[in-house]
């Protein structure tokens, strides 16, 4: 059967990806600029469909305290918001990754600080990879750079998730969430049943049943001996996460002399600014994480051996960078460019940067 290639946009392919992945349900509240995914599958109405149960909850809160009474029995539960909005989602993802649920979270990322502007931003990056609600965890961390890869990622976010059992998270920006492209949704799933989910989570609590024991979700041990036992748990799963799930893209790196490192929408600039670079003689690669935790550290490393210098370009005051430094261990010159309050750089921006913080 021919492929269907669809035209639409990066919130209303998460929508799509959806309820074509099978999900049980989506627990959210409208924000600019993710409000989309919400009202897509509003329109969609997938509960006369495949059975997809859509909440918009009275708050954040509230949604994302669904998505842990849902997580908590085994099913493929996620929500979405915005930039203020996943702050206020903190503690309960905290919740989730103490309690080891498996969930996907979107979060459209829009400028800020405090309510900031309804334009694009990559300023959550700090939140998401650094821990923005309280304790020790980690969040596996998607950075889709096109509408394809959103709805790509709705997939492969609950394939991580459930195989690690832990939260998991698109996280986009303003533009990818509002450009249009085409894009190929993939077939569409069956819904598990109750006894292929309790097959598959048998840690998931499906009350009192003959045969089976009673299953406890909770993120509480007020025991600090067992508390820790927990913690280190949490940490070797972490660590198995990052030797197995690394992912990212090289364009033009085998002979680069210098090497931009971007994610979702300055990616797309940064190729642009490479080309240009390249017609002037200036061997540029780029190289885009695709997690942005687990983070690409060791194969930055590597192209930290063969090139002098590497720019981070993102729509933030700088983060990432901070994590391609550490990478690079101050073996060579490490700079940044970015945009802020929401105004997006042209590729010529990109390549002017390169040229005064580098090239000189």
């Amino acid at each position: 059967m021919a492929e269907e290639v669809l035209l639409m946009k990066g919130n209303e392919a998460i929508a799509h990806a959806a309820i074509r992945f099978g999900v049980d349900g989506y627990f959210g509240y409208p924000i600019t600029p993710q409000s989309e995914v919400l009202e897509t599958l509003a329109e969609q109405k997938p509960w006369e469909t495949t059975g997809m149960v859509v909440v918009q909850a009275e708050s954040e809160v509230a949604a994302i305290n669904m998505v842990y009474g849902g997580a908590g029995t085994g099913k493929m539960v996620m929500t979405s918001s915005s930039s203020p909005g996943v702050s206020l989602k903190q503690e309960g993802i905290s919740y989730l990754a103490g309690a080891e649920l498996p969930c996907l979270i979107v979060n459209v990322m829009r400028g800020g600080p405090g309510l900031g502007t309804i334009q694009p931003s990559q300023a959550d990056y700090f939140q998401t990879v650094k821990g923005g609600g309280h304790g020790d965890y980690k969040l596996i961390a998607l950075a889709p750079a096109s509408v394809q890869e959103m709805a790509d990622f709705v997939g492969l976010a609950f394939d991580l998730a459930f195989k690690y059992r832990n939260p998991a998270i698109i996280l986009a920006d303003g533009v990818i969430g509002q450009m249009m492209e085409k894009v190929v949704l993939p077939e569409q799933r069956k819904r598990l049943t109750d006894e292929e989910v309790i097959a598959r989570c048998p840690w998931a609590a499906h009350g009192k049943q003959e045969g089976r024991k009673i299953n406890v979700i909770t993120s509480l041990e007020l025991d600090p001996s067992i508390m820790e036992k927990r913690n280190i748990h949490l940490q070797q799963k972490y660590a198995e996460i990052e030797a197995n799930e690394v992912r990212y893209e090289e364009i033009d790196c085998e002979d680069a002399e210098y090497l931009i490192v971007a994610f979702g929408s300055c990616a797309r600039i940064a190729q642009k600014a490479m080309e240009l670079a390249r017609a002037e003689g200036i061997k540029v690669g780029l190289l885009r994480p695709i997690t942005l935790w687990p983070f690409p550290s060791k194969a930055i490393a590597e192209r930290a051996k063969q090139v002098k210098g590497i720019l981070t370009v993102e729509l933030n005051a700088g983060q990432m960078v901070e994590d391609v430094q550490l990478a690079v261990e101050c073996s060579i010159p490490v700079e940044h460019f970015g945009r802020l309050g929401g105004i997006v750089p042209d590729p010529d921006e990109v390549v002017a940067a390169l040229k005064e913080k580098l090239i000189k």
